[in-house]
């Protein structure tokens, strides 16, 4: 049987949360690159620092973590992804572009699904997003 979720149960937020050893890089390529915005940050929490960071509105955001004695981050494999599902074309060349500009050079998805309407990037800890195009689904 599968479980259902209950109705009544309120998740107030969800956070996808992951290490990182380059905190002020990261920031820079989903804030200043995607263009997310900075919803918070923290410094010298028990010896690590943090910024979360989202979309504006939105009740999910991602959280990076750095520990004062460093954060060896495990390399992801070239699967991992981060898909971002943008109806407007126009908004993708334009992300696309600023990134390049940035240094950030599109990348071979693994996967070929990916190329078919998006594009592939990889951000400072080589962790891919792809910007797909949901007009070429």
């Amino acid at each position: 049987m599968q479980y259902k979720w209950p109705t009544n149960l309120q998740i107030a937020q969800i956070r996808v949360a992951r290490p990182t050893h380059q905190i002020k890089e990261i920031t820079k390529f989903y804030c200043d690159g995607l263009g997310l915005k900075k919803i918070g940050s923290f410094t010298g929490h028990e010896g690590y620092d943090g910024v979360m960071i989202g979309l504006p509105n939105a009740d999910y955001h991602l959280e990076f973590t750095q520990h004062e004695d460093g954060s060896p981050c495990p390399s992801p494999t070239k699967d991992n992804l981060l898909v971002f599902y943008m109806p407007n074309l126009e908004e993708i060349e334009v992300m696309q572009n600023r990134l390049v500009d940035m240094g950030y050079n599109i990348v071979s998805p693994e996967n070929p699904y990916w190329e078919k309407s998006g594009i592939t990037i990889e951000d400072p800890d080589g962790w891919r997003i792809v910007l797909m195009n949901t007009a070429g689904i």
